[in-house]
């Protein structure tokens, strides 16, 4: 069993427009309403790759019932979130129909209280210490409440456990993450450039590296991903660039190193998958999910060589 923890959960909401031009009215040619926040979309992605998952963090309000209403229906996840009184928040994502791109609205979540926070630490601890629990993904932004180093006590805590984590988020929580030593850290360019100030990848994933990261694997967009391990480096490209809805393609990135992790992979196979899941999100119309035409198509095609390491 795979642990995704999501602190910060919230509803999607996605629209589709003909055309998105500033200071006009709209009509919606589409919608969609899906259970979200990073780690939610990586177990999502994870259950359709076949793997059993759980998923814990906070949720609250009509809109986290809402979410964990979606959740049940969703097939090999387990709902293991822990009730706040705060509202669950929403995201509205407008998918411009004319051009590909897309507009991400995001309200702040709910604030967590010490007495929501301490308890959510004790069911986190059970779980990664309970057998069958094989990785965990920590994802995401924090909500109001929830100490900046909460990442780095969640971490320690899944190594207290011999449970390997992987930690996707950026600022000081990434910075205070990266010091508590976990297994992977997934950062994408910018995430990287402001935890190392290097803008060079090859040089930034090296001192991500030495910052405390076992293995650093960077998002670099539509180049695929940097990675720098104990086993060796690696950059993984696609094969050809997919218009699309790019919303939560990290997050099936994410999904394909822990799944890869979870299976004894190794690393250039995991990075292939990850880069080709990536792609076939983009081509999907919603976070979450991925276009299995696309990731068949794309999986075999990716061209994984070994990338020299930044000299010191």
């Amino acid at each position: 069993m795979i642990l995704t923890v999501t602190l910060n959960a919230a509803l999607d909401l996605t629209y589709r427009v003909t055309a998105l031009t500033p200071h006009t009215s709209h009509r919606v040619t589409e919608v969609t309403e899906r259970p979200g926040g990073k780690g939610v979309n990586v177990a999502r992605v994870l259950a359709a790759l076949g793997h059993e998952v759980t998923v814990t963090g906070f949720a609250g309000g009509d809109t986290g019932r809402a979410v964990r209403e979606r959740l049940a229906a969703e097939p090999r996840v387990t709902d293991a979130f822990a009730t706040v009184a705060g509202a669950t928040r929403r995201t509205l994502a407008v998918v411009d129909a004319a051009t590909g791109d897309t507009t991400q609205l995001n309200e702040p979540g709910p604030t967590v209280t010490p007495a929501e926070w301490a308890a959510f630490l004790d069911s986190y601890e059970e779980l990664a210490h309970r057998a069958g629990t094989t990785a965990v993904a920590l994802c995401g932004s924090l909500p109001p409440g929830v100490p900046v180093g909460a990442y780095a006590l969640l971490i320690r805590a899944a190594r207290a456990a011999r449970v390997p984590v992987l930690l996707d988020t950026s600022g000081e929580p990434l910075r205070r993450g990266v010091a508590a030593r976990p297994d992977i850290v997934k950062p994408n360019a910018d995430e990287l450039a402001e935890l190392t100030g290097s803008h060079e990848p090859a040089r930034a994933t090296r001192d991500a590296r030495r910052r405390g990261a076992h293995a650093v694997v960077a998002s670099l967009g539509a180049d695929g991903l940097l990675a720098l391990t104990p086993d060796g480096s690696w950059q993984a490209r696609p094969p050809k660039r997919v218009r699309g809805n790019p919303t939560g393609a990290g997050d099936s990135a994410v999904a394909g190193l822990l799944s890869g992790l979870a299976e004894g992979l190794p690393w250039p196979e995991r990075l292939a998958r990850a880069v080709a899941l990536s792609a076939a999100t983009v081509a999907a119309p919603v976070a979450g999910e991925f276009d299995p035409t696309t990731y068949d198509d794309l999986l075999a095609r990716v061209a994984v060589t070994e990338a020299v390491p930044a000299s010191t």
